[in-house]
């Protein structure tokens, strides 16, 4: 090969090398570029009101109360249902955060109620048959008795003669054994009929004391002289205690006459008895049958005392809006005296484990309940959720979130204002009704109405300004609801709003709905001569 041709070939290739190094630093040039902007700081597009109104400002500031406007980033302006808080801010408000789990709720109703009798223990002996007190063997209120023990004799003709008539008829029936079969069927009936009288005054089986005998005298002078000489004693008949017990009520008084059906005795057994306590008609559903109770009383702090609900009153008190529930109590040592008042803890609930949250995770506004749900660091979104049953520090949750989850549990009211809660419930696009009161400081108010609702204006006359903080309107039609002119109560958003209006005059107002039919003015004003 001559000279010529290799140095052509060589200034070719150079070429070729040249023309490739130089493709090639253009084309890493042009991919170092996005590398180096992906590592710039990101640039916010905007500054939004932290309280959610609708207005937004391209540089840092703060609002009315000091509250830094929120920046929104490329990106985030999309996510209305998410809230973005920066790592700092998030530890200086305090924000915890607790998982939803699967839980057994116990709850404890602690309720107020009173130590009763229990009425299957209570005895009262009332004879059916007319007499006369004899002796009294217990003759004081309040003494303990036992089963058996002897209270009282008395003394009653009617039941000396029934049982007389008893006894002659049953050895007149000894006697005809031998008798043909009417005579003996007669002298039967006779010993029934008096049988059943004994029975009927409750003495069937009840010996009157120092009987004499039916038996007739021997005849002569000496068997007279025998009879007139041994004066029987008094038949009587001892009653005695139905049960173990306390003497509640003694009318017995020796020597005094009664009537059939007079009660002499009440007789009590404190064994057991029993507290009615009183359930708020609310919490009535939560308990059931057999739920274990403690109850406690003044005269002894120190101790409780445990039972269970054995019955639950079908009927609700209308004054009180309770329903009472029977607890029965075991009372060996009588502590418990009737008609002490007493605090029980019954225990409700369910058995079976739900999905639930700390209570103080749960954001109520009166018209809907809100979780935030921690997605990520500084990232939070709010969820409507459905609750059902409570204990003392966890609340069922029936929709809205799974078990798992991180839900807020401290600090989330201030996430609440300092992340626009409210705008991200009700859309970024509406600034809500509450919003304005929110600017102004009423955030109790504002925490009620609906997200997203709307005012409505209206004219009208001040009737009256009520006792319970609402006023009384006479209002112009009003198109937008299809009103026609009518004399309505309304609420008020704050009672200041008619602090400085006279009843008669003309105002315009702006009405808004807070629940379901529900309307509350938030703004109110005079309206001046010429306007």
């Amino acid at each position: 090969m001559s000279n010529a041709v290799k140095t052509m070939l060589g200034v070719a290739l150079l070429l070729v090398v040249a023309a490739g190094g130089y493709w090639y630093g253009n084309s890493s040039a042009e991919f170092r570029v996005p590398s180096a902007e992906g590592k710039a700081e990101r640039k916010p597009l905007y500054y939004r009101n932290p309280m959610g109104l609708p207005d937004t400002s391209p540089v840092p500031k703060k609002d009315s109360m000091g509250m830094d406007y929120v920046p929104v980033y490329e990106g985030e302006a999309e996510s209305g249902s998410q809230l973005s808080i920066s790592v700092d801010k998030v530890q200086k408000l305090g924000v915890k955060s607790e998982a939803a789990a699967l839980r057994e709720l116990n709850r404890t109703l602690r309720v107020t109620g009173r130590i009763e009798i229990d009425e299957r223990r209570l005895h009262t002996i009332a004879p059916r048959f007319g007499g006369w007190v004899e002796h009294l063997y217990v003759n004081t209120t309040g003494q303990a008795v036992t089963k058996g023990q002897a209270l009282f004799d008395v003394y009653s003709p009617e039941l000396v003669s029934a049982q007389r008539e008893h006894a002659l008829a049953q050895q007149g029936l000894a006697a005809l054994k031998d008798a043909d079969d009417d005579a003996k069927q007669s002298m039967r009936q006779l010993a029934d009929a008096s049988a059943e009288r004994l029975k009927n005054w409750d003495m069937a089986d009840t010996p009157i004391s120092e009987l004499p005998s039916p038996q007739s005298s021997p005849s002569g002078r000496g068997g007279e002289r025998e009879s007139q000489s041994s004066i029987p004693a008094r038949p009587r008949v001892t009653f005695r205690a139905p049960a173990n017990g306390i003497v509640l009520e003694k009318k017995a008084v020796q020597g005094m006459r009664f009537m059939p059906g007079e009660m002499l005795y009440q007789i009590a057994d404190l064994s057991s008895v029993w507290v009615i306590a009183e359930v708020p008609e609310q919490d009535i559903g939560q308990i059931e049958l057999g739920s274990p109770t403690q109850v406690t009383v003044d005269a002894w702090p120190e101790r409780s005392f445990d039972g269970k609900v054995a019955f639950i009153y079908p009927t609700l008190n209308s004054a009180t809006r309770t329903v009472q529930v029977r607890i029965e109590i075991a009372n060996p040592k009588a502590l418990l005296k009737p008609a002490m008042f007493a605090n029980a803890q019954i225990g409700a609930g369910k058995a079976e484990k739900v999905v639930t949250v700390p209570t103080s995770a749960v954001i109520d506004s009166g018209t809907r309940q809100t979780v935030l749900v921690r997605l990520a660091e500084g990232r939070f979104e709010p969820r409507a959720v459905t609750l059902g049953s409570r204990s003392d520090d966890y609340v069922e949750v029936l929709s809205g979130i799974v078990a798992g989850e991180e839900v807020v549990t401290s600090a989330n009211f201030l996430l609440d204002s300092e992340s626009n809660l409210k705008a991200a419930l009700g859309g970024m696009g509406e600034a809500p009704v509450g919003a304005s009161l929110l600017a102004n400081g009423n955030r109790q108010q504002a925490g009620s109405y609906k997200a997203g609702s709307v005012g409505h204006q209206a004219q009208g006359t001040l009737e009256a300004i009520n006792d319970d903080s609402t006023v009384s309107i006479t209002h112009d039609p009003i198109p937008a609801l299809k009103w026609p002119s009518m004399t309505m109560d309304f609420a008020l958003a704050n009672p200041s709003l008619a602090a400085n209006i006279k009843p008669g005059s003309a105002i315009s107002f702006e009405i808004v709905e807070r629940g379901e039919g529900e309307w509350v003015i938030t703004k109110l004003q005079a309206q001046h001569e010429g306007h």
